[in-house]
């Protein structure tokens, strides 16, 4: 058992429990449940207070359609658009194959984005105003999806030596450029399936699996598997609860802030370190002018983090000259 004095393996179960082997309840379905009653309970709180103009009995079903249609959709178009383009033109119904995953961060936000537009216009609300409502809450969502995660393995950081890395079975994934040489790979797999004869290990899936039941396959995982960086944990904490903290205790002291400041402050700060972040994490995709993907477009929401600044500065110029 000398594994156990070395780097953590991971071997988390996805499933909270399961009803078939292949089905039950994911701790990333409940990441999003609980990220979704966090934000019934804060914009309730905001709107019985007076920061927030969505009356109280109308938070749920504007925190539930946002969910549907801007994160849930929002998200799986954004992460076949940004990351998986030609396997959705081969096969577009891939996109309700939801029990595979694939949800992209940037595709949630400007889900979310456009559909604030469309509630604001039908409502008559200020489209900045409901922003600013709803951005201290977003990055609770993002944080607790990134620890889901780190439960399901996936998203994995680059490799390190810190004494606080994790070796990560799905690295067998990965191709040869990001992680394990093909002859490891199958020496993996050999020395797996002669611990469990009977199953028949031919798959980096029946590996991982074995992993998460069989105690006597993480002593072969030791020996081959990288240590990397956590940085599903490093992305919780800095996209996610790092900015929610700020950005609520900002939304709670100043009460009469600029309309759309705020929304311009998170896209700004999210990009920031969604680009730290990324330093960490292997790509997931091929780089785009020597960035990764997430680096790439976050550069993007930094112009639009600016665009509603400059807009809620004018627009406070224009009312103190009024």
């Amino acid at each position: 058992m000398d594994y156990l004095l070395g780097y953590y393996i991971h071997r988390m179960d996805p499933f909270i429990f399961r009803i078939t082997e292949t089905f039950g309840p994911r701790w990333y379905g409940f990441a999003y449940l609980l990220a979704f009653i966090v934000g019934i309970l804060f914009l309730r709180y905001l709107s019985r207070r007076g920061y927030c103009q969505i009356p109280e009995d109308k938070v749920t079903d504007f925190i539930v359609y946002t969910a549907i249609f801007g994160v849930m959709i929002g998200g799986r178009l954004g992460f076949f658009l940004f990351y998986r383009f030609e396997e959705f033109l081969a096969d577009p119904l891939v996109f309700f194959r939801f029990q595979e995953g694939g949800m992209a961060s940037h595709g949630g936000i400007l889900g979310v984005v456009a559909f604030t537009f469309y509630y604001s216009w039908r409502n008559k609300i200020s489209w900045p105003h409901i922003g600013d409502c709803l951005v201290p809450i977003a990055p609770v969502g993002i944080g607790f999806g990134r620890l889901a995660n780190f439960v399901n393995g996936e998203l994995i950081g680059r490799p390190t030596t810190v004494s606080w890395a994790v070796q990560f079975s799905e690295e067998m994934k990965l191709g040869p450029d990001h992680g394990l040489d093909r002859e490891t790979y199958y020496q993996i797999i050999d020395e797996v399936d002669q611990v469990l004869p009977e199953a028949q290990v031919t798959t980096a899936d029946q590996v991982i699996e074995a992993a998460r039941h069989v105690p006597e396959v993480l002593p072969i995982l030791a020996s081959y598997l990288t240590p990397r960086h956590p940085s599903q944990l490093y992305q919780a904490f800095l996209e996610g609860f790092l900015i929610a903290g700020v950005l609520m205790v900002v939304r709670l002291k100043w009460k009469d802030l600029p309309y759309g400041l705020l929304t311009g402050v998170f896209f700004i700060i999210y990009a920031i370190m969604r680009m730290v972040g990324e330093t960490f994490r292997e790509p997931d995709a091929t780089l785009l002018l020597g960035l990764t993907r997430g680096q790439f477009y976050s550069s993007f929401m930094i112009l639009i983090g600016a665009a509603f600044v400059l807009y809620a500065i004018r627009a406070s110029s224009r009312e103190g000259h009024s």
